[in-house]
């Protein structure tokens, strides 16, 4: 029923200006799509995500989107590079290092956008791989 749908995340901005500045500036994203529910941001591989207005706020206590990247050494140099830091981790199970962590059978690194949204990178993992 649902193994064919097509998956995306949605993203709350209490200002979605600023929120277009930050992705733009800091991640090196346009939207490809400005709806009345928000801007549509379409990725190369035909997923994607909104960001949209909301009142509420976001915890920044657990990861609201992942992206799958190639090489995570690369991606973290250059986000540094645009200003964006990342979090650090040191606790049973999850330690960062140069803001990198080893989980399970790939590598991932958290950032939180302007909106205080927890947003990961990690090594794309090819489905069916063993943990």
């Amino acid at each position: 029923m649902l193994k064919g749908a097509h998956v995306a995340a949605t993203i709350p901005t209490q200002d979605l200006n600023r929120a277009r500045q930050f992705y733009a500036d800091k991640l090196g994203l346009t939207p490809t799509e400005e709806t009345p529910a928000g801007l549509v941001y379409q990725m190369d591989d035909g997923t994607g995500f909104l960001l949209f207005v909301s009142s509420g706020k976001a915890s920044g206590g657990h990861t609201q989107m992942a992206l799958d990247v190639d090489d995570i050494q690369a991606e973290v140099k250059e986000l540094k590079a645009r200003g964006v830091q990342f979090e650090d981790y040191d606790f049973p199970g999850l330690k960062t290092v140069d803001s990198i962590a080893d989980v399970g059978s790939t590598k991932a690194a958290w950032f939180k956008d302007g909106d205080g949204n927890l947003v990961a990178i990690g090594l794309r993992v090819p489905v069916g791989a063993a943990p």
